[in-house]
């Protein structure tokens, strides 16, 4: 009889209940097509969870599956997977709940988060989407389960039209001696949010700068009450609906606003890449994401999750002509519609919105607290770009590039926060593959303006590998 060891991911705030259920399901699953079923027998949730689970770790297991129950970060993940000698499965589930719902699980995301760290740490994996109930799901474990890992392919690569060379050396020129911000330290778990500055500097002869949490909460504490009431009624004014959410928390996103406004300015900052979580909710009772949000707005981009690479992707594809555009996470899949959702917690500037003067100002989609966007993300032609780390020591650049197209299409906002629904022009099914196999980040940057042979171009000149699919 084959065996396998199933490792199940969860984090608390998200919906546990149905995590456990999902969990359940796929241990029953495993168990019914003749598995003998080794690993964790509740959820994998926090540090302690992970210790136990590698301490019982069996050693010699041909296949190891880590279901994201829910989102989680890829601590556990690296801890437990990065070197073991079997194969690794990674294996979400689907998203549901009714639409204007939080995202309940943002499984996928786990999964595409984990397949990055492990990358970075030498193991290369497999993914599975879909719940344990669908048929192409069973036969995928069961052929894994056999030896052969499924393999639903990738979309073929695409090597499109090339912008014209002195326009985008000139529009290069532009960022060298350009500086980002960015505060405090990357999530634990979240490798696609650490950076190399000499990489940035190399290519692009960009600088960053950094400042504490502490240093930035400091800041914030300073902001003159006259200040903070001003920019709290100027962003009432700009969006009515800020008038809903508890004034405490709002005004603290006044103060948070402020605060890197000044920071901004003191420093000629072109874009800066923020800590948002867990600190901002725990230590001072509210999110920044309105804050980041107004800052987007006013033209300077904001990166959450102290995303140094996303940052400096948002300010690449503004330099190219994107104009204004968003970091963000891809949740949801429907390969019968050829139909990804991609999405953010609410830091998308109002200008992006289906409706720009009704961009709903709201409370956080996972820790009920404000300030966040809740709006869809307007329609039309979208590019999907994203800068990373390169572990190919033979690449001078340390870094590549992934990019892919779509269309934004009319469609209610699926989940709280700010979310696309987007068609893909690669098969939805096969993009998402290729996306996670290869261990690209969670997060992209979506644009709306079509700047693919500006991007082409660009690698090409820095000799920065792209995948476009």
């Amino acid at each position: 009889m084959s065996s396998c060891t199933l490792i199940p991911l969860a984090r608390p705030t998200f919906d546990v209940s149905a995590a456990q259920k999902f969990f359940d399901s796929a241990r029953d699953l495993l168990s019914d097509i003749g598995a003998t079923v080794n690993g964790p027998t509740s959820l994998v949730m926090t540090p302690e969870d992970t210790a136990s689970a590698e301490a019982n770790l069996k050693s010699d297991e041909k296949l190891y599956i880590l279901f994201n129950a829910s989102f989680a970060d890829a601590s556990a993940a690296v801890s437990l997977l990065s070197k073991v000698s079997g194969d690794v499965l990674l294996w979400s589930v689907r998203e549901f709940g009714e639409i204007g719902d939080r995202l309940l699980l943002n499984s996928m995301c786990g999964s595409n988060l984990a397949a990055h760290a492990l990358r970075v740490n030498g193991k290369r994996i497999t993914h599975l989407h879909g719940n344990p109930d669908e048929a192409h799901v069973r036969d995928a474990l069961s052929s894994a389960l056999s030896g052969k890992m499924p393999d639903v392919g990738q979309p073929q690569k695409i090597n499109g039209q090339l912008a014209d060379l002195e326009n985008v050396k000139a529009a290069l020129s532009k960022l060298n001696g350009l500086t980002i911000g960015a505060i405090g330290d990357a999530p634990a778990g979240f490798t696609p949010c650490t950076y190399d500055e000499e990489a940035l500097k190399k290519s692009f002869g960009l600088s960053v700068i950094n400042k504490s949490i502490p240093e930035i909460f400091a800041d914030i504490a300073a902001v003159p009450l006259d200040q903070e009431s001003a920019e709290y009624q100027d962003a009432c004014q700009a969006q009515p609906s800020l008038k809903d959410v508890p004034e405490r928390e709002a005004r603290v996103n006044a103060s948070t606003r402020v605060a890197l406004d000044n920071w901004i300015r003191a420093n000629d900052l072109s874009a800066i890449a923020m800590r948002c979580w867990p600190d901002f909710a725990v230590d001072l009772g509210a999110c920044p994401c309105g804050a980041m949000g107004r800052t987007a707005t006013s033209g300077t981009p904001a990166a959450c999750e102290r995303d140094v690479y996303g940052a400096v992707t948002m300010l690449l594809l503004e330099a190219l002509g994107s104009g204004t555009n968003y970091l963000v996470d891809t949740v949801d899949l429907e390969e019968d519609e050829n139909i990804i959702r991609i999405w953010h917690c609410g830091s998308a500037a109002t200008t992006l919105a289906v409706d720009p003067d009704n961009a709903t100002q709201f409370i956080h989609c996972n820790r009920k607290l404000g300030v966040a966007g809740n709006f869809p993300l307007k329609t039309g032609p979208v590019v999907l770009v994203r800068l990373d780390t390169d572990i190919d020591p033979a690449n001078q650049s340390k870094l590549r590039l992934v990019m892919t197209s779509g269309e934004s299409l009319s469609a209610p906002n699926r989940f709280q926060g700010n979310t696309a629904t987007v068609r893909t022009s690669a098969p939805a099914r096969q993009l998402i593959n290729g996306l996670i196999h290869n261990g690209f980040p969670h997060h992209t940057v979506v644009a709306w303006r079509d700047i693919r042979a500006e991007v082409r171009r660009m690698a090409e000149y820095l000799a920065i590998p792209l995948t476009e699919w």
